[in-house]
């Protein structure tokens, strides 16, 4: 197993309306990336959808995927592309509920944003993560 220092919490900053295939389909074909973003995706109604097993690296945050599992919420942006924390309930449930399952098989990991990393000037999460997940 890799030695993982970090649960990292995303948004994909599209409108919640984004579906998984369109958002794989842009890492593909725009990115040109061979592994997805996140490993885990979750939709506005809850459902986490699993795109790499975290055994392997992601590709969401330059310079730390090898250290990181990554997760996102459809969302974070409104209609103007402007960040906004618009997850749903249902997205804020099961992205607890990960985050407290992932924390128990890396006790270390350290839960922050995207943004929390060095050199990030993005609003990612579009919301604090360090603080919403402060007691996990």
């Amino acid at each position: 197993m890799r030695k993982i220092d970090y649960l990292v919490v995303h948004c994909t900053a599209t409108p919640q309306s984004a579906t998984v295939e369109a958002i794989k389909n842009y890492w593909k074909n725009v990115m040109k990336w061979k592994n997805p973003g996140y490993h885990f995706m979750i939709k506005p109604d809850g459902e986490a959808v699993s795109l790499l097993p975290i055994t392997e690296v992601s590709n969401g945050v330059a310079g730390f995927n090898s250290r990181i599992i990554n997760i996102s919420y459809i969302g974070g942006v409104e209609k103007s592309l402007k960040p906004v924390d618009n997850r749903t309930p249902e997205q804020k449930d099961t992205m607890r509920r990960l985050l407290k399952d992932l924390k128990e098989m890396f006790p270390n990991a350290k839960i922050q944003g995207h943004r929390d990393f060095p050199g990030v000037h993005k609003d990612c999460p579009s919301f604090n993560a360090k603080a919403e997940y402060a007691d996990l």
